[in-house]
């Protein structure tokens, strides 16, 4: 083999052992499989929560599902959650705090759901989010009812995948251990989710 020969044959394995090194550092961070075309679409919700163990005032309720909707992607300009159907005065906990939401989330561009715009499609990717109820959520692990109302009544809304609850509800006893709701949601890739304001007491 010649001398020429010996320096290209090292170079080309270099650069071939290298490629997937610079490829992963290349990435934006969070990101999970293959970029997505995506819409925005116009959703609408109302949630009311009926828990045992764990009661909530409205504004109470409202600040943590705003918080909820911010970190599975909803667009912060344009959402509205108000309160509803609340009887009790403000900071009091409620027997049925209520919240009517109106916002608008990320749906992959080809989604039988996904209605026409005139607004062009955005880039998207799928990132995994650990969901936690801020302030208290860490601690307090009698909010298992609204974990796994958020579940089934809120998470639906979203484009997501791999969705995984773990929870052990006990009516009137708080968990042993707190609840677990963790999946990959759809956002925008310039998205940013800042934390809510300071909430009220439940």
């Amino acid at each position: 083999m010649s001398n020429r020969a010996r320096l290209i044959v090292p170079a080309v394995v270099a650069c071939v052992l290298g490629a997937p090194a610079w490829a992963a550092e290349g990435a934006p961070e969070g990101v999970s499989g293959e970029p997505q075309s995506a819409v925005w679409t116009d959703k609408e919700l109302n949630f009311v929560y009926m828990g045992f163990t764990t009661r909530y005032s409205c504004d109470g309720l409202r600040d943590k599902v705003r918080d909820v909707l911010l970190d599975l992607g909803a667009e912060k300009k344009d959402l509205k959650v108000m309160q509803m159907g609340c009887s009790s005065p403000s900071g009091r906990p409620d027997p049925f705090p209520g919240v009517r939401v109106k916002m608008r989330v990320l749906q992959p561009a080809d989604a039988p759901d996904a209605k026409p715009t005139d607004q062009p499609p955005v880039a998207a990717h799928w990132k995994p989010l650990d969901l936690k109820l801020r302030d208290s959520f860490g601690i307090d692990s009698g909010e298992c009812e609204l974990v796994e109302q958020i579940r089934h009544k809120i998470v639906p809304l979203f484009a997501t995948r791999n969705v995984d609850l773990k929870t052990t509800c006990v009516p009137h006893q708080a968990s042993a251990a707190r609840p677990s709701l963790k999946m990959e949601v759809l956002v925008a890739d310039d998205a940013q989710h800042p934390a809510g304001e300071p909430q009220a007491a439940r």
